[in-house]
């Protein structure tokens, strides 16, 4: 079992950026797929972007261009660069692992490990 926590969440200015890092233990992810989320209030958890454990990427319409997923497999660790906020990117950011490696998926359900999640605020 894979323990996730991410970090780097706050309180940001539109058109500020933030840096989030979800640090895995208790086994290595490299060879999982990662993903984010995110969750705002009264709205279901989507997905943001992912990566394979190759390193391809992929990132929502929405966020593409202004996001970017990576990950440091001798660290453990995935992060999103998150530029260009804007009030609506507001919401408790989530990392999760799957097992299916080598495809990024955007259910919910195909990730196997998710962390507790971080908030990130936006003002305008």
């Amino acid at each position: 079992q894979v323990q996730l926590v991410e970090s780097g969440g706050g309180l940001v200015q539109a058109g500020g950026s933030l840096r989030l890092s979800c640090a895995a233990s208790g086994r290595s992810i490299s060879t999982s797929a990662m993903g984010w989320f995110r969750q705002a209030p009264g709205k279901e958890r989507e997905f943001v972007a992912g990566i394979t454990r190759c390193g391809s990427t992929y990132h929502v319409e929405s966020v593409k261009d202004r996001f970017i997923i990576s990950r440091d497999n001798a660290k453990n660790t995935v992060y999103i660069q998150m530029n260009s906020l804007k009030p609506e990117d507001a919401a408790i950011y989530y990392c999760a692992a799957d097992r299916s490696g080598n495809s990024i998926r955007s259910h919910v359900a195909a990730y196997d490990n998710w962390g507790q999640g971080t908030q990130v605020t936006v003002s305008s």
